[in-house]
């Protein structure tokens, strides 16, 4: 049983996962990292979600403002031994929901070719490529993808 905690960016398991996705993305992305890494800095932000397996802090995924109505998706991460298991989907509709009731319509997010998996999971979660965006517009081995929200206040 996955338990989901909404919490930000001062959470020490977060700041944990987070270290781990670090040394992750250092492999995968190779001589590019340093370029990555001053865009993931995670002091400043406010909405993070951590899942917790058993208490044990498993996987972590954050989202921020970009724009008006757009937030952006980030630090998405679940532990190698624990992947598989749809834990990263949760996160992910834990932070859509989160973002929607704070009224965001859009979320976008910056992914990497070296990262298959997680094309996937955007993907199968209704993500579409966008044209790379900011600081990844002539990025080749970034992509870039964007979600319209359903509000939750639009019932209302």
């Amino acid at each position: 049983m996955i338990e989901l905690v909404r919490t930000d960016s001062g959470n020490q398991d977060f700041a944990e996962l987070v270290f781990l996705l670090d040394a992750e993305l250092h492999v995968r992305d190779g001589d590019d990292h340093s370029f990555f890494a001053q865009f993931n800095k995670i002091d400043a932000i406010k909405q993070v979600v951590v899942a917790y397996q058993d208490e044990q802090p498993v996987g972590c995924g954050a989202f921020k403002p970009f724009s008006f109505g757009v937030a952006e998706v980030k630090r998405m991460f679940v532990q190698p031994e624990f992947r598989g298991l749809g834990i990263a989907g949760q996160i992910l509709q834990e932070l859509e929901s989160w973002a929607s009731e704070l009224d965001f319509k859009h979320l976008v997010l910056e992914t990497g070719k070296a990262m298959p998996e997680a094309i996937r999971l955007y993907t199968k979660s209704g993500y579409e490529v966008i044209p790379n965006y900011g600081q990844y517009a002539n990025i080749e081995t970034s992509v870039c993808m964007k979600k319209e929200l359903q509000l939750e206040n639009a019932s209302r």
